[in-house]
């Protein structure tokens, strides 16, 4: 997880050092957007996190799941609402295609879903918020 933290702090302190300083308004604007996608695809990887867990203890507590993938809605609203990029939109689609397939498989009984597609969606979700 730390390792994770440090690349995306890499990540966005390059994006920093290589926008000219003579960059106007809209290319701040531009690195703002990507720090917020990246800062919130960095939540939506601990609460795919949380969900991995929550799945692998739902005979006990159902309801955890549940909450993890409202958690990544809840960001995946932020990022659509942040952004114009195809890539990123298409990344948020994939992804809450995958968490409502998980929801639907916990709906049908399933006590041990695949969570891979969506650890696999917010991977690639990760990849192009990185500046």
């Amino acid at each position: 997880m730390a390792a994770r933290h440090r690349r995306i702090a890499t990540a966005v302190a390059t994006a920093l050092i290589v926008v000219p300083a003579g960059v106007g308004l809209v290319g701040c604007d531009a690195v703002s957007k990507a720090l917020d996608c990246v800062q919130t695809a960095d939540t939506i990887a601990d609460s795919v996190t949380d969900l991995q867990q929550a799945v692998e203890n739902a005979g006990d507590n159902p309801a955890e799941a549940d909450r993890a993938l409202d958690d990544i809605n809840k960001n995946l609203d932020k990022i659509s609402d942040k952004t114009d990029d195809t890539d990123v939109n298409k990344a948020v689609d994939d992804l809450g295609e995958a968490v409502e397939n998980v929801r639907e498989s916990i709906r049908s009984g399933d006590s041990t879903p695949d969570v891979s597609p969506v650890t696999d969606a917010a991977g690639e979700l990760t990849k192009v918020c990185t500046p």
